[in-house]
Parts: C-alpha cells; structure tokens; sequence
C-alpha cells in the first residue's frame, strides 16, 4: 500500500491540486541603515533616512510604495497571496559610468544582500545577482563566487552596458560569450532588464520617454542580438527572460524575418529569427499593461514561455490601483475572461513556467525550490 504522502502528492511534492503563485519580476530596496557609506559618499546610490526617496548624484526617484522594503513586501505578498517572489537586481547598481573600484564593490554589496535576503526568507524569495559584463573576467569570478559561495541560481544582466572605452554595446555581443559560456555550466536562469537608455540615446529626458518607449526597445534590440546569434541552443543550460514581455520583440517579429530574408549579405553567420520563435530557453513575462499586447505575446511565443511578473512595487507594475481598478494578476483574470487563456495556461503562469525558467529541465532543482517554498 502506498503512504497517505505517495497518494497526495505531485511529482513535485506539492499537495495534489495546490497551485503556488510565483512572482517572477520583483524589487527589493535595502533599508537606508543597509546601504554602505561609501555608497552614499561616491554618489553611487542610497535611500534617505525616511524611506522617501531612491538617490544617486545628481538623481531622484520616490519611493512609491512601502513594499520596496522587506517586511513591508512581505506583508503585501501576504495580502494578495503571493507565495513566492523572484527579486531582481537594482536598475540603478549595474554599474556603468563608475570606476572599477567602485562598480565591484557596489556591484557586491546589491550581490550580497540578495544572498542574504534570499537565505533568510528561503520560502519567500529566490534573489539574483549582477555582473558588469564591460569587465569580462571579473565578471565570470563574480558568476562563480555567486554560484559557489553566496548559492545564487539567477544572472541579472541590463539589455546594455558602457565598454572599457566608453561604448555603448549590446549584452549579446559576441566579446560576452564567457559569461553565457559560464551561465550554461551553472544551469543559471538569465533576466534581462533595460535600464539607463538616457545615457546613450541622445533625446531630451522628458515625459518618461525612456520608462514608456525606449525600455521596450532595448529588450527588443537585446532580443534581436540573442536569437541573431543563436545562443539559445549553443548554450543549452541557460534559460533567458525578457523584462516587460520584451514587448517592441513581439510586434516588431514579421520585420525582423523580412529584413533578415531581404538582406542576407547582412546577416551572414547569422542564425534566422524565426529559429527562436517559442524556443524553450526564451522567457517573457507578462507585464505588457494590456490583453491584447499578452494575446500577441502569447500567439508568438506560446503560452508556455510566459511567465508571471509584477515589476512590483514600482508605478509600471502590476500594482494594486483605484484609477485603474486594477490589482496583482489582473491581466491573466482578464485574459480568461476573454479566451486569451484557459484556467491551466493561468496556473502554469505562475507557477509551472517559472519554475521551469528557473530550473531548467533539473528535475530535483525543482522540487528542491517547491520544497523550499512550501517550507517543508
């Protein structure tokens, strides 16, 4: 006779029918008492005393909700039953335009605290960690002793990055394939978040331009150099996530396949677009704001390379609102109701495909996460 456990368990240890809610896109600010002096003195990046606002030199941004902090975000995934949350890297700690002294240590220091928040609240969090891929050897011994030492499993890296000599490039250039070389090894699970395209776009700052348009560009052109390239099947262990549903990726895919067949000289070496469609190893979450840029996201991509991401707490995240009557999750409610998705595709979201973002095809990676959020 099987034990009672055999009988009500899934392959993955869960009770047979629970369906967990993971979080994939989260943020986590450290409390103003956290934050190293040195990083307040270089004018790298620190929160003042009253929890008010984010600052580096010569910038700002409020603070716009009290869950950017860890008890406060631990309540708020308690209030809208988040069982678990993914938590990224700080945008404003990838490190360019700092000395190299400077960018490690900040680079560490955000490296650290998510190691220490992800063991403190195993069941809650599973942390990134970021490398300034402009340092390409040190970044590959930042991998390791993030893997090794700090037991890290998810690479943040920005859709671009100031070089040695000052030059904006494309996190998918081919100087960058130790780094994916390495990220395949661990069997790592890679995001790629946007983030300073002011310093490289030579247009005014105004109307949150670089929040609203050119973010989605960036994960578009950093999209169009991963599948160009190919590195979804020569690096078969790593699994890559697009930000924001690498939105400009999506609707931009029919003249990304036209270019490539109407100009082949451009593009020679070069593997086709349409090779990375759906492609196991390419993730997109579903912050795109709207049922019809997730139905287009879903049509391309399929369902099973979607997963779930708040971008939580921020004002452009899938947050709790009057004005818009809208709360975490909304959209995948929405797309039920329209026939976007069936209740199975909604669940996969947020559990199955995260997990599988994750994990890989590593069986007991998985049920060692289930495990860990379960607590048991």
């Amino acid at each position: 006779m099987k034990k009672k456990s055999e009988n009500n368990s899934s392959p993955l240890g869960k009770p047979e029918g629970a369906k967990l809610r993971i979080n994939g896109h989260s943020h986590l600010l450290p409390y103003p008492e956290e934050i190293p002096q040195f990083m307040k003195d270089k004018g790298i990046f620190w929160v003042d005393k009253d929890r008010k606002y984010m600052l580096q030199k010569d910038w700002s941004r409020p603070v716009t909700d009290s869950s950017f902090f860890l008890n406060e975000k631990l309540e708020w995934m308690e209030r809208f039953n988040i069982d678990h949350a993914v938590v990224l890297n700080l945008s404003q700690l990838y490190g360019n335009g700092l000395r190299v002294e400077e960018m490690k240590q900040a680079l560490r220091f955000q490296n650290d605290f998510n190691a220490r928040i992800q063991h403190e609240n195993p069941s809650k969090f599973t942390c990134g960690f970021v490398v300034h891929p402009g340092f390409v050897k040190g970044a590959c011994w930042e991998i390791e002793r993030c893997v090794e030492e700090l037991g890290l499993q998810l690479l943040c890296l920005p859709t671009h990055y100031m070089d040695t000599i000052g030059t904006w490039r494309c996190i998918f250039d081919e100087e960058n394939e130790p780094i994916f070389e390495l990220a395949s090894k661990y069997n790592l699970a890679v995001e790629i978040h946007p983030y300073d395209g002011e310093k490289f776009i030579k247009l005014e700052n105004t109307s949150w331009r670089f929040h609203l348009i050119w973010m989605l560009a960036q994960c578009a052109d950093a999209y169009h150099f991963l599948t160009l390239n190919g590195y979804q099947d020569k690096y078969p262990n790593m699994r890559t996530c697009f930000a924001h549903g690498g939105q400009l990726a999506q609707i931009n895919l029919g003249r990304r396949i036209q270019g490539f067949d109407g100009r082949p000289d451009l593009f020679e070496g070069k593997s086709h677009p349409r090779k990375a469609v759906g492609h196991k190893n390419i993730f997109f979450d579903t912050l795109v704001h709207d049922t019809g840029g997730l139905q287009l996201l879903i049509k391309n991509q399929g369902s099973k390379q979607v997963l779930m991401g708040l971008d939580d707490p921020y004002p452009l995240g899938e947050m709790e609102s009057e004005k818009q009557s809208s709360y975490p999750g909304k959209i995948l409610d929405l797309a039920i109701e329209q026939n976007i998705i069936n209740e199975t595709e909604r669940d996969a979201i947020w559990e199955d495909n995260v997990i599988q973002w994750l994990c890989g095809d590593d069986e007991k990676a998985k049920k060692e996460l289930v495990k860990r959020i379960l607590n048991t």
